[in-house]
């Protein structure tokens, strides 16, 4: 449960996202939504996979970010010929010169960091790929027999490019299941793509100035896992992850003809952990499930597999958790009122949505 110093810091938590956001508001032009997912995926130690078309400034979004917190950045940018020790560094002899013996010296790579974007993450081999698993899950590297803990705060922002198929390689089930969140970076509107063109055609220099340090961000982090869910809360969620099973006993008929592999516990997971850090930096002290179906999309998009006949039909995951979100949506004052679950929960719902 929250204290009274929990909540002046959800407080300052809340005052750091507008900050952060004003931030980033004098670079970037509008993309509010994906602002939010990315800070939400922060403050709820996860990582997140920017997906979008080239000159959606993805990766200036995230550089921006960076320079608004004080914190170490790097920049890894994935291509063909890269290879696993580009990223976690590599062992060389080096001659102690006290001794006169050789002796090998761990040379530290670009991983090494807090803050690390992962550009056009898809286009070196998933073997290269691999080289974050590790460090994504465990906040750690093994390096021959030696572990090398890596600094916190430590998330990964990866950027992808979506159209283009030649010379990608498409990431492991499991790497994605590493990354909290799959948010899209859509077209600007007429509006803001004017304003983009005033700003990068004018000579005009923007400053960031750092908002919030290393022991800010980690404090933080502990306040959004001290935040309260209700039981109901948190079972919502857990069946929103359960039934993109097609397996699952009681599952929907739509699941069952479209997906061919849902989401797994970690989802429910992140449902629960994204739900508790929106709801902070909406200034709230609990998770509702709004804030659950708000994280939903990002969340499960990229761990529901869809089968043959979702591509034929041209059924995307993303209509897969709308048709979902339809079908499990609760009453919150239903289930405070009652005590029970809705139908769906007990049953696994209709036939088909």
């Amino acid at each position: 449960m929250l204290q009274d110093s929990d909540v002046q810091a959800v407080e300052k938590l809340n005052e750091a996202y507008r900050l952060i956001t004003g931030q980033l508001a004098r670079v970037i032009v509008g993309q509010q939504q994906v602002i939010e997912e990315v800070l939400v995926a922060m403050f709820a130690r996860g990582h997140c996979l920017l997906v979008g078309v080239p000159g959606l400034a993805k990766t200036l979004l995230i550089r921006t970010l960076a320079g608004s917190l004080s914190l170490e950045f790097s920049r890894i940018q994935f291509t063909p010929d890269l290879m696993p020790s580009d990223i976690t560094g590599t062992e060389v002899i080096q001659e102690n010169r006290t001794s006169g013996m050789r002796e090998f010296v761990f040379l530290p790579g670009p991983i090494f960091a807090n803050v690390i974007l992962a550009d056009e993450i898809n286009r070196t081999p998933p073997k290269t790929q691999a080289a974050l698993l590790e460090a994504m899950q465990e906040h750690q590297l093994t390096i021959g027999r030696k572990r090398h803990i890596l600094s916190e705060p430590f998330f990964v922002l990866a950027t992808q490019n979506p159209i283009e198929q030649e010379g990608t390689y498409p990431l492991p089930e499991a790497q994605l299941d590493r990354f909290m969140f799959n948010t899209f970076v859509d077209y600007p509107s007429e509006d803001e793509e004017l304003e983009v063109v005033r700003r990068t055609t004018a000579d005009i220099e923007t400053e960031i100035a750092p908002t919030l340090s290393a022991e800010d961000i980690l404090a933080m982090q502990k306040i959004v896992r001290r935040v309260p869910v209700a039981e109901h809360v948190a079972r919502y969620a857990m069946q929103l992850a359960r039934l993109t099973r097609p397996q699952q006993e009681g599952a929907l008929d739509f699941i069952r003809d479209f997906v061919s592999w849902g989401a797994g516990p970690r989802a429910s997971q992140y449902l629960v952990l994204g739900a508790k850090a929106r709801a902070v930096l909406r200034g709230r002290f609990y998770a509702s499930c709004e804030d659950v179906r708000a994280v939903a999309y990002p969340v499960l998009r990229h761990r529901i597999l869809t089968n043959f006949n979702a591509e034929a039909e041209g059924i995307k995951p993303d209509a897969i958790v709308r048709r979902l979100i339809d079908v499990v949506e609760v009453s919150e004052d239903e289930t405070r009122g009652s005590g029970k679950l809705p139908e769906v929960f007990r049953s696994g719902g209709p036939g088909a949505a």
